[in-house]
């Protein structure tokens, strides 16, 4: 069996990007290993898709370095382009152009086979549209036809800029499940999302922007455990001895009661299983059990004093 060894293939080093006196993006450093999906993610006006778009060519850094595939993103553009695939987040086609023209004409600029457009839609679950408007289009339908035209010229790196924004929670998740196809199929995929459930779900690693400055790269995993390693466990019981005995379960730093509905929260991966054997050697009988666990959303709360929704 072999092992792919990870390799960075887009290199990030002291970019820095202002528009007049505004700073958009300062000192940012990051690298996106191949055949991995790379999250940057952070609230809307951060920098995400300046970062991105820098990084794709479409726009030149005031200062620092990067590199796709060995390349520079703006000088080596035309030997770039062949090999990278690009979703932006203000894409639109003309109203009127149908489905399988949009595609036969992307096929014809990277000088594809049309059948090779025809078989992506037929994997992404367009081919019953092939004869259909653009602009009938729903909003899941339209961001798959983008996935197909990223995907055209079979890249090495795709590029993905909020892609799933508006979308219903079943069409976000059809989205989820493509995106995993292509990192399935070899491809290191670069997306940018103010949504952490879409990181969560889909990222290998992310990087939290805010303000144009990284405030911590990893695994969503290892950016929970590091940064709020609290577990909070609410049940409900009438049982007169409970919070006596759950104060003295080891690591609980505070319990609170409201009408018999208990909330303790610690901290430490056994910390719910501590509450589960408290409730069981004292033959505690609970009416209702949950635990809460600590998301990419806390994390952005405890690092950044506020919600990515404020």
């Amino acid at each position: 069996m072999s092992f792919r060894i990870p390799h960075p293939v887009i290199q990030v080093s002291g970019f820095r990007k202002t528009y007049g006196r505004t700073v958009a993006v300062d000192e940012v450093s990051f690298d996106v290993n191949d055949g991995e999906i790379f999250g940057l993610i952070g609230p809307n006006g951060a920098g995400k898709t300046t970062t991105m778009e820098c990084v794709e060519g479409l726009r030149t850094p005031d200062r620092g370095t990067v590199t796709v595939l060995g390349l520079d993103p703006f000088r080596d553009v035309y030997k770039l382009q062949d090999r990278i695939g690009v979703q932006l987040q203000q894409a639109q086609l003309q109203k009127r152009i149908k489905v399988w023209e949009a595609v036969h004409l992307w096929a014809s600029l990277y000088r594809k086979k049309a059948a090779d457009g025809d078989r992506l839609l037929d994997q992404l679950g367009l081919a019953d549209k092939r004869n259909a408007w653009f602009m009938n289009l729903s909003g899941g339908q339209k961001q798959r036809l983008f996935i197909v035209l990223a995907l055209i010229n079979d890249p090495e790196v795709v590029f993905l800029d909020e892609l799933t924004t508006g979308l219903d929670p079943q069409s976000r998740r059809a989205i989820w499940d493509l995106v995993r196809g292509i990192r399935e199929r070899g491809k290191t995929v670069f997306l940018t999302t103010h949504l952490m459930e879409e990181a969560e779900r889909l990222c290998d690693r992310v990087a939290i922007i805010e303000h144009g400055r990284i405030i911590d790269i990893d695994t969503p995993d290892r950016l929970v455990d590091r940064h709020c390693p609290e577990r909070t466990v609410v049940l409900a019981t009438d049982d007169p001895i409970a919070e006596e005995r759950f104060r003295a379960i080891a690591r609980v730093e505070a319990v609170s009661c409201r009408e018999f509905r208990f909330t303790i929260r610690g901290r430490g991966d056994d910390f719910v299983t501590e509450v589960i054997h408290c409730l069981s050697e004292n033959r505690i009988r609970v009416t209702d059990f949950r635990t809460v666990l600590p998301n990419l959303e806390d994390v952005f709360l405890k690092l950044t004093g506020h919600s990515i929704r404020d």
